[in-house]
């Protein structure tokens, strides 16, 4: 006979169910006796209460716990209109609190292998000239004002952005669910990325559900804040930022490092047309109309009746495309391959078990290993 919980903390259904933004009616399909637990009419059976927590992301010792930890972020999470001030989702929350733990992990093995700060994390405060700012990032990069201009395509252009990025020792990871899990996605809307900026070890997360080029942009404006010593994350509705002065301007700054104003004018003379520029400079049509609005070469009415456009363009172009893709390479992006090399080359030193490196890289067994080979060593 099934063993029965009776000794457990009842409320604490209804909270995680709220923390995991579920519905009632929905867990009544899949637990038809849910109302009768919390009222104490009757009890579940441990694997019933077990798969209820996995259902709810909730570890299953919380169900018997009093005091239940407060889940809040350590660093303000920028969401413009009405939901500037609501907590962020489960699995953003999730997302932030998994790669803080690959940032501890990788704090500490970076300290204890004599790794020396990066100079240019909070570099400056909110008094700089935000193009003293841009121009300092280029020169880390090693890159010139029309680098873009160089490569063929959107994708070729993030790819050799986020290598450059690396190469100088930020992380970046790009993920549109939680770890693995296609069922938990993170909404655009919700979250284009977020940054935790460490002196070691800096990671950038950029929601991989959006279209390439405004990923660029995301990846520019997070990139700033690791030069102000700040971390943040943000939805940069309808690519306008939060109205916070740091804010304001990483978004200035992310606006001329992608599209310099200079050469932005210049070309305009002769092309007016908001796509092509965007492929002229390698970035979305809306960083174009974005850029374009702050020079008031546009109007706002103009901005804002092009955004809403190119947004119904892209949503219905999502709904035809399938999914597809190598996972080993979907991978090689969720993890970041600088991250994976420094977890490779500690687990071949003897400083970390396989367990925690499939912990830390969301990956088990006979993946991993086929992971490590196929990316890490063929990139």
């Amino acid at each position: 006979m099934a063993t029965r919980v009776k000794k457990f903390n009842r409320n604490n259904i209804k909270w995680a169910t709220q923390r995991a933004g579920a519905e009632l009616e929905d867990l009544l399909l899949s637990f038809p006796k849910l109302n009768e637990w919390i009222n104490e009419e009757s009890d579940p059976t441990v694997k019933q209460l077990e798969k209820l927590t996995k259902k709810l992301h909730v570890p299953f010792g919380y169900m018997f716990s009093n005091n239940l930890p407060e889940e809040n972020l350590t660093f303000p999470f920028f969401r413009a209109g009405k939901d500037a001030n609501s907590k962020v989702s489960l699995n953003v929350f999730h997302t932030i609190q998994i790669l803080k733990d690959r940032q501890l992990w990788l704090t500490e093995y970076m300290k204890e292998s004599g790794y020396e700060e990066l100079p240019f994390v909070g570099k400056y405060n909110l008094e700089v000239d935000y193009l003293k700012v841009v121009n300092d990032i280029r020169q880390t990069l090693g890159l010139q004002q029309n680098w873009a201009s160089k490569h063929q395509t959107w994708e070729r252009t993030l790819d050799f952005l986020t290598y450059k990025i690396e190469e100088a020792g930020i992380i970046v990871t790009f993920n549109g669910i939680v770890e693995n899990n296609t069922r938990r996605k993170i909404e655009v809307s919700e979250c284009r990325g977020f940054v935790l900026v460490d002196n070691l070890a800096p990671f950038l997360y950029i929601n991989a559900a959006d279209t390439k080029a405004a990923q660029m942009f995301t990846l520019i404006h997070e990139l700033a804040h690791v030069w102000f010593g700040d971390s943040a994350g943000f939805d940069l509705n309808q690519m306008i930022p939060a109205d916070d002065p740091l804010e304001l301007l990483c978004d200035k700054i992310a606006a001329e490092f992608l599209v310099p104003a200079e050469l932005l004018i210049k070309v305009y003379g002769n092309e007016k047309r908001i796509k092509t520029l965007s492929r002229i400079f390698k970035v979305s049509p809306i960083v174009i109309g974005r850029r374009l609005l702050d020079l008031r070469l546009i109007s706002r009415e103009d901005f804002f009746n092009f955004y809403n456009e190119y947004i119904d363009f892209i949503n219905k172009k999502k709904e035809n495309q399938g999914s597809g893709g190598s996972f080993y390479a979907t991978a090689k992006k969720r993890i970041s391959l600088r991250f994976a090399n420094y977890i490779n080359n500690a687990v071949n030193e003897n400083r970390l078990l396989y367990r925690d490196a499939y912990k830390l890289t969301s990956l088990r067994g006979d993946t991993y290993a086929r992971f490590m080979k196929e990316q890490l060593f063929q990139s």
